[in-house]
C-alpha cells in the first residue's frame, strides 16, 4: 500500500527473507588486508609495559591514523628474563605474569605449563595475540603463514610457521575452543603444504593455535633452536636469566619484522535479512527535486513528463513504523523509473 507516494509497506512473507547464514573469510589487518611485510613497534612503550608486551603495527609513527594488528610477549614459568620478587602475593615479575595469564586462559585448573606435540612441555613460550578489532569473530584456520628470521638463517631464508588444521579431522578443543599445532610450512593456492608433522619435529612441535581466541603460542625452545634470536637484540638468544630483563619480548619481534610476513584471515558468520523492494510502474514515479517542477506554476520543467513523467532511482531508505530512517542503500548506478518501467531492488542487511 501506497502512503502519500513516499512510503510503502514490505509485505512480511513475500518481501522479507530472514536469518541467512554464511560464514565469511576476509584479509585479517587494517583495511581488509590479507598479508603485511612491514612491522613497527611505538617507541614509547618500550620504558612503560614493554616489559610485558609490545604493540606491533604495520604503519610506522608518521601515520597518524595507524592502528594496532597484533600483541608480542614472552612468558616464563618461574618469571626468569625478567626482573623483580619471585612467586606468592608478592611475586611481580612480568614474565611470569604473561605466563600465568595464558595458562588461566587456556589450560584446564591445576595446570602450569603447555603441552606440545609429542608430549613435549616447556617452561617458556612466545605469543602473539591479534587484537579483536582484526580478528572480529575468529581467525580463519589454514590461512595463515608466519615468517619469522635468526642468527641461524641468512637473509631470506627464514622459518615459515603454519597451522595443521587441514590435515587435522578431529581437532582437540579445550578452554580456549580448538586447539591445532603450529608445524613447519607454507601456503599455496589456499592450500597448506606441511614440511615437518608436529609430533615429527625434534623435541616438540613448534606450538599451538588458538583461532577462536587469535592466539598463537609458539615453544620458545623449539624455535630458538630452530633459528636462535642471536642477531635481535645485542646479547644471544632467548636468555633465561633470574632477576634480569633480557628483553625476549623485544628479540621475538625482532625476528617477525626480519621475517617480513605474516599473512592471516579471519572467519566470521553473517546473519542476513534480505529485502525485496519493489516499485511497479504506477509508483515513485515524481521526484521532490526542485528541478523537477517549475516553482511559479508548479508544472513539469520538462513537458515530457506530462503523463510519462520519469525518474532515476539512486538511494533507497528502509524506516520504521514511525517514518523514523533506519538504513539507507545506494545503488551503483541510477535506475530508470517510469510508467512503462518497473524496479525490483534487493537491500541486504548483515548482521
Amino acid at each position: 500500500m501506497a502512503l502519500a507516494g513516499a512510503f510503502k509497506l514490505f509485505d512480511q512473507e513475500n518481501d522479507v527473507v530472514s536469518n541467512i547464514k554464511a560464514v565469511i573469510s576476509s584479509g585479517i589487518w587494517s583495511s581488509g588486508q590479507g598479508t603485511i611485510t612491514t612491522f613497527f613497534t611505538q617507541s614509547a612503550q618500550s620504558s612503560s609495559n614493554g616489559e610485558y608486551y609490545y604493540d606491533v603495527y604495520k604503519d610506522n609513527h608518521t601515520d597518524t591514523e595507524r592502528e594496532v594488528q597484533f600483541s608480542v610477549a614472552y612468558g616464563h614459568l618461574e618469571g626468569s628474563g625478567s626482573k623483580g620478587t619471585v612467586g606468592g602475593a608478592t611475586g611481580n615479575r612480568a614474565t611470569a605474569a604473561v605466563h600465568a595469564q595464558l595458562v588461566n586462559l587456556l589450560l584446564p585448573p591445576n595446570s602450569d605449563r603447555f603441552t606440545y606435540a609429542g608430549s613435549q612441555t616447556s617452561k617458556h613460550f612466545f605469543m602473539i595475540s591479534l587484537k579483536r578489532a582484526r580478528m572480529r569473530e575468529k581467525m580463519d584456520p589454514g590461512n595463515w603463514e608466519l615468517h619469522i628470521s635468526g642468527s641461524k638463517k641468512k637473509v631470506g631464508d627464514n622459518i615459515k610457521l603454519i597451522d595443521d588444521s587441514q590435515s587435522t579431522t578431529n581437532p582437540q578443543a579445550g578452554i580456549g575452543g580448538r586447539v591445532f599445532n603450529v608445524v613447519s610450512g607454507s601456503i599455496s593456492g589456499g592450500v597448506t603444504d606441511i614440511d615437518t608433522a608436529a609430533t615429527a619435529q625434534p623435541g616438540g612441535g613448534f606450538g599451538l593455535f588458538y583461532p577462536d581466541l587469535g592466539i598463537i603460542l609458539l615453544n620458545a625452545d623449539i624455535v630458538h633452536a630452530s633459528c636462535s634470536f642471536g642477531d635481535h637484540g645485542g646479547t644471544s638468544g632467548v636468555l633465561q636469566n633470574s632477576d634480569s630483563n633480557d628483553g625476549n619480548a623485544r628479540k621475538f619481534f625482532k625476528s617477525i619484522k626480519g621475517g617480513a610476513y605474516f599473512q592471516a584471515r579471519r572467519e566470521e558468520k553473517l546473519s542476513s535479512t534480505h529485502y525485496f523492494v519493489r516499485a511497479g510502474n504506477k509508483e515513485f514515479n515524481f521526484s521532490n527535486n526542485p528541478t523537477f517542477f517549475t516553482a511559479s506554476t508548479g508544472d513539469f520543467t520538462q513537458p515530457t513528463f506530462f503523463k510519462d513523467p520519469k525518474v532515476y532511482i539512486t538511494t533507497v531508505g528502509l524506516y520504521n513504523d514511525s517514518n523514523e530512517l533506519l538504513a539507507v542503500a545506494k545503488l551503483s548506478q541510477p535506475v530508470l523509473k517510469s510508467y512503462s518501467r518497473e524496479a525490483l531492488i534487493k537491500v541486504k542487511l548483515d548482521f
